[in-house]
């Protein structure tokens, strides 16, 4: 079996030297990808490995983990393993983390860092993943604990049929919301993090932000008759009932409340309006999805 690790990398010369030290140990095919480094990272990574993807300016982590997916499936891997380059994650891991693909358990593989309750980690990211998680798992209904966790497995099925468009920190929400549409097995494995020193380069504001956006961009998409059509289902009713309610008054006392009529008429219009949308994205992404299949 044809396994690969792959680690995107921006600014990454304090950590990268040691990690992909360790990593030669145990595989021969290390794919980094220097995301524009203004530092020493792309040396160090050329000197330590055969393939490395050079991207001329900082592009962003999605548009990284694009690249080691593209260049994954280039040279026909079976499985692609994704790991940071700051020295958070831990090689002991990986095995874990692989075994669910190789038992085909699995399709795509979470290293999460909640499943056996990791007191190391900081509680504003606690806090922060926990809300960023949940609204993943409304999007693909799915209970994980760690939708962001960058260590992860692929099996070749995944690597050849998602398409990533993300180039931000969003790319993590959007490859489980891809997986799950696809009918994809995801599964989680515990993991431990290092957080001594100051080895993360995400700034947790953007990074929230980042995949807030992304989760509710590709949840239009994926889903556009949930994601428009039920809110305008409900605003359409409420809007109508508005109107009845106005169109009451009058007969009983011949007068209009216009304080009624106008949130009558506004939610009425923004209903109708999102209904449509939503049957127009639907038909659109069906015919884009036929295209592709034929």
């Amino acid at each position: 079996m044809k396994i690969a690790i792959g680690i995107p990398a921006y600014n990454e010369e304090k950590n990268i030297a040691s990690v992909l030290l360790k990593l030669k140990k145990i595989t021969d095919i290390i794919i980094v990808c220097n995301d524009g480094s203004s530092d020493m990272t792309g040396e160090i990574a050329n000197k330590l490995t055969d393939i490395v993807i050079k991207h001329p300016k900082n592009l962003g982590y999605g548009a990284s983990i694009r690249s080691i997916f593209h260049k994954a499936k280039e040279i026909d891997c079976d499985v692609l393993i994704t790991f940071d380059a700051d020295g958070q994650h831990r090689i002991e891991d990986i095995e874990a983390v692989l075994e669910p693909i190789i038992k085909n358990e699995a399709d795509v593989v979470i290293g999460s860092r909640f499943l056996k309750k990791d007191k190391t980690v900081p509680n504003y990211r606690k806090i922060g993943i926990n809300v960023i998680t949940k609204l993943t798992n409304a999007s693909i209904n799915k209970k994980l604990t760690d939708s962001q966790s960058g260590f992860r497995a692929y099996n070749k099925r995944v690597l050849s049929e998602l398409n990533l468009a993300d180039y931000g920190m969003g790319v993590s929400t959007e490859i489980l919301i891809k997986a799950s549409s696809k009918g994809f097995k995801i599964a989680e494995v515990p993991i431990t993090i290092r957080y001594d020193g100051n080895t993360s380069t995400h700034n947790p504001v953007s990074h929230g932000a980042s995949v807030i956006l992304s989760t509710i961009k590709f949840t239009s998409i994926e889903h556009p008759l949930k994601f428009y059509g039920v809110p305008g289902l409900i605003f359409l009713v409420i809007g109508l009932s508005f109107i009845l309610w106005t169109i009451q008054i009058y007969t009983e006392e011949t007068r209009i409340v216009t304080n009624i009529a106008l949130v009558g008429i506004g939610l009425t219009i923004l209903g109708a309006v999102l209904l449509i949308s939503a049957i127009l994205l639907y038909s659109l992404v069906s015919i884009v999805r036929e295209n592709r299949s034929s």
